[in-house]
């Protein structure tokens, strides 16, 4: 019989603030009305196709609109994307936790910082995470380069972290603006490819991606195939990859896959030792 190959399909449910990185003054209301829209626009998608998907949320969007959140828990994950989405202290990743915990009544076991921000893991161990996917293993110019780190799940100083997908051989990245921008087919082939080479598929999306957008001060290929038609798109996808494997949460893969449980990390400080590779297996 065939291993379990996982989907994993999250969203980053925040602020939209990606408009004052390049000079559009928006006001905290109009940030989260964004989001929130996106939010709405993007949950028929996901339930029409009936998957179930991770939600990294900030606190402080989930302050603002607690009842989406909490219906969110009814067959997703929430998880934190920390507490604000523009500006970052330590203390942020105890305290979005301990929020979201209290606004959905369930626990909060997974992180990814915004933007992907680089934070230490013991900090994250600290505030009380099981598994971090703050990790995009490419190199995507203006931004980070990260093609050193293990393409698929390992473990960095005794925390669990899930990676985004890229491609095997060429780390070819399939997160958001991918989506947008390259040809259907050929994303698809990718993603195919990198889930029944690696067991799992970990991709991420935003929801205010998945509305019309075109009035923001924004790069031609962020605004790309926005709302209908991006949401046209994603179910198209989610359809085709039923076929491959099973859509299930980050969390789900993490407690289903025994291998995960085993943290067996050299502590002697060598950086030979500082990853270790986590295979998906059952």
């Amino acid at each position: 019989m065939s291993r379990q190959r996982y989907i994993l399909m999250s969203f980053d449910v925040e602020e939209f603030d990606m408009p004052l990185e390049y000079g559009q003054n928006l006001t905290l209301e109009e940030q989260m009305e964004t989001g929130f829209k996106g939010l709405e626009a993007t949950m028929p998608v996901i339930s029409g196709a009936d998957v179930s998907c991770t939600f990294f949320t900030t606190a402080n969007f989930a302050s603002w609109y607690p009842a989406s959140i909490q219906q969110l828990v009814h067959k997703h994950e929430v998880a934190s994307h920390t507490f604000y989405h523009s500006h970052y202290k330590t203390e942020d990743l105890l305290q979005s936790r301990l929020t979201l915990e209290s606004i959905t009544g369930q626990p909060v076991y997974g992180l990814r910082m915004p933007r992907l921000k680089k934070v230490p893991m013991e900090h994250v161990i600290e505030a009380g995470y099981s598994y971090d996917s703050s990790v995009n293993p490419t190199w995507i110019p203006g931004r980070y380069n990260d093609l050193s780190l293990p393409r698929t799940v390992y473990y960095d100083k005794n925390m669990l972290r899930i990676p985004a997908t890229v491609s095997p051989r060429m780390r070819i990245p399939l997160f958001w603006l991918a989506f947008k921008n390259m040809p259907y087919s050929f994303f698809k082939y990718l993603a195919i490819q990198s889930l029944r080479k690696d067991g799992y598929l970990c991709l991420y999306f935003h929801p205010w991606e998945f509305i019309d957008i075109w009035e923001f001060k924004l790069p031609g290929y962020a605004k790309r195939w926005s709302g209908e038609k991006l949401q046209q798109r994603l179910y198209r996808l989610i359809k085709d990859l039923q076929a491959e494997g099973d859509f299930t949460t980050m969390w789900q893969m993490v407690t289903e896959t025994k291998s995960l449980a085993s943290r067996q990390l050299n502590q002697s400080g060598n950086a030979a030792n500082a990853y270790k590779k986590a295979p998906i297996t059952k």
